[in-house]
């Protein structure tokens, strides 16, 4: 793992405060990970955006997890966009991608005269948001929450998410942009009230005052090549003493594999696996996430054939 010297554009790190009733985390996303997972799809810049979001939002919760695993940020719905999912690995690795009908993305975008899609536009007035994490002790089942995608924005929906299936208090702040040059640069950031106790009494006013620095927060800001993350940490918060932590890496990383194809594959039936073979006796696979492909002999699937 680089360090955010090496690093700076690239990294999820948790903040706290010494006056104010909150835990939070800030996400930046560049050159290391958002920007060559879109760069290599070519999506249409609004579904860039959308599709960037919804990483920066696994990355968000998944980072503050206490266990090997992942979380993934999924939409899905019966709108011009029918699926996105952006995934967090506790190992930093993060990767995504988002199936979408060109011709309905086109009308969609002339209806709205170049403006950004709202949620009900994009997935349909079924969609929906899933936030799944799976442990990599496959002992642990596998744990989903689900809110409708009825906001304007995902970060709306995300805040919906933990209101109802957490119950915790939680804001949030994720911005997405393409440069002159065709960079992506991402930001994000989260707050989430801490409940009162003996030694912090009542934390309603706390919280009130940190939601009212929250709002001032600029998309720009959030993903500025200029503005470093403790600057900006401390232009919001320094009155209540902000703090920090030490930034951990994220990067552009598929989990992708010959042998986890061949051991997906293997559990299809034979006729199937034929029909899908090319002349030469190969069957050819694209990740739908890294956009690598494999040719894998299909006797190395279903063993030698006759």
């Amino acid at each position: 793992m680089s360090s955010l010297s090496s690093n700076p554009d690239d990294f999820i790190a948790g903040f706290t405060s010494d006056k104010l009733p909150i835990t939070g985390r800030i996400v930046r996303m560049g050159p290391r990970s958002l920007s060559p997972i879109l760069q290599r799809h070519a999506y249409p810049d609004h579904l860039g955006e959308i599709l960037g979001e919804a990483l920066l939002l696994s990355t968000l919760v998944g980072s503050a997890m206490k266990f090997e695993g992942r979380i993934l940020a999924q939409a899905e719905g019966d709108g011009p966009v029918s699926m996105l999912v952006g995934e967090y690995r506790t190992d930093g690795g993060v990767r995504a991608y988002s199936k979408f009908e060109p011709e309905r993305w086109a009308y969609l975008e002339k209806v709205n005269k170049g403006a950004k899609p709202h949620m009900p536009q994009l997935f349909g007035p079924q969609g929906a948001l899933a936030l799944i994490i799976i442990q990599d002790d496959t002992r642990v089942q596998p744990y989903q929450g689900i809110v409708p995608l009825n906001k304007g924005s995902l970060a709306e929906c995300a805040e919906d998410y933990f209101r109802q299936s957490q119950q915790v208090k939680t804001c949030l702040a994720l911005a997405v942009r393409r440069d002159a040059a065709g960079d992506w640069h991402a930001g994000g950031m989260m707050i989430q009230k801490m409940a009162g106790d003996d030694l912090r009494g009542d934390t309603e006013d706390g919280w009130r005052e940190a939601k009212a620095l929250f709002a001032t927060l600029e998309p720009d800001e959030l993903c500025s090549e200029e503005l470093s993350a403790q600057d900006l940490l401390f232009r919001l918060f320094h009155e209540g003493g902000v703090r920090m932590q030490s930034p951990e890496p994220v990067d552009d990383a598929c989990t992708c594999n010959e042998e986890r194809l061949r051991q997906t594959l293997s559990g299809m039936p034979d006729e199937s696996l034929l029909e899908m073979a090319e002349g030469d006796g190969t069957l050819g696979i694209d990740c739908q996430f890294c956009a690598r492909h494999y040719d894998i002999p299909i006797e190395l699937v279903t063993g030698p054939t006759n």
